[in-house]
């Protein structure tokens, strides 16, 4: 791994899955996105901590957690990259604010870190991104597409090749 988050950011608790997102803003974390993710790799790769702690999401009963992903936050934990503003899924635009390849690649260091720490198998129902919940859990989400294209590599299309892609480019990193 060339990142590793700060082992202050990371609690000793029991979680289940990694849900990976992109934000639908600009390449900053917002106070919004700060609300719902644990973590938010900005354009630049800078990682930003968001307001809950992962410990947060072990039970989400008392509504103070990140809620990243509609009837799937207990005991997930929610990445985000800060991109796609104005994205349309088809016919494919990626915004103003296109994912970018540095961002991915800092997502997958840091998914790759928190699937070690809190060993989480790398799986299609463990590690995943928004647009694989309803597919691969049976969760029904709100026409969540993120992430069904990589504007850096527009070759991978639909939420099982990324999801894919991520899986390999994670376990890349944790071997």
């Amino acid at each position: 791994m060339t990142y590793t988050l700060p082992l202050e950011w990371l609690q000793p608790v029991k979680m289940a899955r990694i849900i990976a997102h992109w934000s639908a803003g600009a390449y900053r974390a917002s106070d919004l996105d700060k609300q719902h993710y644990h973590f938010i790799v900005e354009g630049s790769g800078i990682v930003v901590r968001g307001d809950h702690v992962i410990a947060d999401n072990v039970n989400t009963a008392d509504g103070k957690y990140a809620a990243h992903t509609k009837g799937c936050n207990t005991g997930s934990i929610g990445v985000s990259m800060a991109c796609m503003a104005g994205a349309a899924e088809s016919p494919f635009n990626p915004g103003k604010f296109p994912m970018t390849e540095t961002q991915w690649a800092r997502a997958m260091d840091v998914i790759a870190q928190l699937a070690s720490f809190y060993k989480i198998p790398v799986t299609n129902k463990t590690i995943l991104s928004h647009a694989e919940v309803q597919p691969n859990l049976g969760i029904k989400q709100n026409g969540k597409w993120d992430f069904t294209r990589l504007a850096f590599d527009q070759s991978v299309v639909g939420a099982k090749a990324c999801g894919d892609k991520m899986r390999r480019d994670v376990l890349e990193r944790t071997r």
